[in-house]
C-alpha cells in the first residue's frame, strides 16, 4: 500500500503557526533594576501617574477598534544586564509597586529572553534555547553608501548599522587623494541629515571563548518584535506566555519564563500595534530602534499573516507592511 502520509509537493507553503493578537500592547514604564530594589515609593508613584494615562489610551483603542478593542499591558525587566540579581526580591517589590498604584500588568517578559528563550512546559524550562538575537541579526539588511569603498566591514561582522553614508574622517588615504572632509550623509533626508550609526554587538573573550554581547537598542528592536507577533522559529512562535503560578518566585533568572502571563483573563501578549510609555532617557534607543527594524528583511509569510489577520477581524484592521508603523512612544518627564 502506498504510504501518502509524507507526501508534500514542492511547491506546498512553510506551515506558519498564528499568534493571537491583541488591537494594542502597552508597555507600562521602564525601571533600573537597582531602583526597583532601592527606591518603591518612587516605582509607585511613576506607577500612579502611568494608571490615568493607560486608562486614556484604553479609550482611544475603544474609539478607533470598536467597544471590544483587545489591550493588554506589559512590563520587560533588563535581567540580560544584570543577572546576578534576585528575580524574587524585584518582581515581588514590582508587583507591590503596581497593585498599591492601581496598576494593572498583564504580562511581564524578561530582556534575556529578547536574546535567547528557553521553551517551558508546565512551568518549567524544557528543551534547547531559541537563539533569537541571531535570527534576527541574520535578517539585518544594512544600506551600502555608493559609491562603497569596502574599506568598513559589513554589518554582520562589524556589529554596527546606520541610516547613511559615514564621514571620511577615518579614510586613511583621504589626505593622498587631495580630497576634502565629507560629512556623514543621512539616506532619504529632506533638507538636512540626521545621521545614525548605531552598535548592535560587540565581541568579548570570556574564559577563552569569544561570546556576542547584545547591545539594548538591538534587544529593544527584538523585544517589539515579540510584542508584534512576527517571530517565528521553524514556523512556531519563539514565545508562549506561561501562566504565573503563584508564588514563591524562583531565585534564578532562566528558571523564570521568558514572557509570564499574570491575569488568566488578559487579552493577547502580542499585538497589531504597540505603545511604549518610557521615560525621555530611552529617546534615543528607540529612534535605534527604529532604524534596526527599518533593516529587516522579516519573513514574507509571517507578515502577510498578520496583514491578513487584521483585515479579517471583527472590526477590520489594516496593519502596515513596514513594522516601525506599528511602533507609538509616550516618553515620560524624568529620568
Amino acid at each position: 500500500m502506498r504510504d501518502t502520509q509524507a507526501y508534500s509537493e514542492a511547491t506546498e507553503q512553510p506551515w506558519i503557526a498564528p499568534v493571537p493578537l491583541s488591537h494594542l500592547s502597552i508597555e507600562v514604564g521602564h525601571f533600573y533594576l537597582n531602583d526597583i530594589i532601592g527606591d518603591p515609593d518612587r516605582v509607585r508613584a511613576e506607577f500612579r501617574r502611568i494608571v490615568p494615562l493607560v486608562s486614556a489610551f484604553i479609550e482611544s483603542a475603544r474609539v478607533d477598534f470598536g467597544p471590544g478593542a483587545r489591550v493588554s499591558t506589559c512590563y520587560l525587566i533588563d535581567d540580560y544586564f544584570q543577572p546576578d540579581t534576585d528575580p524574587a526580591e524585584i518582581l515581588g517589590k514590582l508587583l507591590d509597586a503596581a497593585d498599591a498604584a492601581g496598576l494593572t500588568i498583564d504580562y511581564l517578559a524578561r530582556e534575556s529572553g529578547c536574546w535567547q528563550t528557553s521553551p517551558f512546559a508546565d512551568g518549567v524550562p524544557a528543551g534547547e534555547a531559541i537563539p533569537i538575537a541571531e535570527m534576527v541579526a541574520a535578517r539585518i539588511v544594512a544600506e551600502p553608501a555608493p559609491p562603497e569603498t569596502g574599506r568598513r566591514p559589513p554589518t554582520a561582522e562589524s556589529g554596527w548599522l546606520c541610516n547613511g553614508r559615514r564621514s571620511s574622517e577615518h579614510e586613511q588615504a583621504m589626505a593622498m587623494r587631495n580630497r576634502s572632509y565629507q560629512p556623514p550623509e543621512e539616506f532619504g533626508r529632506r533638507e538636512h541629515s540626521i545621521f545614525l550609526d548605531v552598535q548592535l554587538w560587540s565581541k568579548q573573550v570570556v574564559a577563552g571563548r569569544t561570546e556576542t554581547k547584545w547591545s539594548c537598542p538591538f534587544l529593544a528592536a527584538v523585544w517589539h518584535l515579540l510584542r508584534l507577533g512576527m517571530l517565528r522559529y521553524h514556523g512556531a512562535p519563539v514565545v508562549v506566555p506561561q501562566p504565573w503560578r503563584g508564588e514563591p518566585w524562583p531565585r534564578r533568572w532562566p528558571e523564570v519564563p521568558p514572557v509570564l502571563q499574570l491575569r488568566p483573563e488578559a487579552a493577547p501578549f502580542a499585538a497589531y500595534k504597540t505603545l511604549s510609555m518610557l521615560p525621555k532617557r530611552y529617546i534615543g534607543i528607540e529612534h535605534a530602534v527604529r532604524l534596526v527594524l527599518d533593516h529587516l528583511d522579516l519573513d514574507d509569510d509571517v507578515v502577510e499573516q498578520v496583514v491578513a489577520a487584521g483585515a479579517a477581524d471583527e472590526i477590520p484592521v489594516t496593519v502596515s507592511r513596514k513594522i516601525s508603523e506599528r511602533l507609538s512612544h509616550l516618553l515620560l518627564d524624568g529620568s
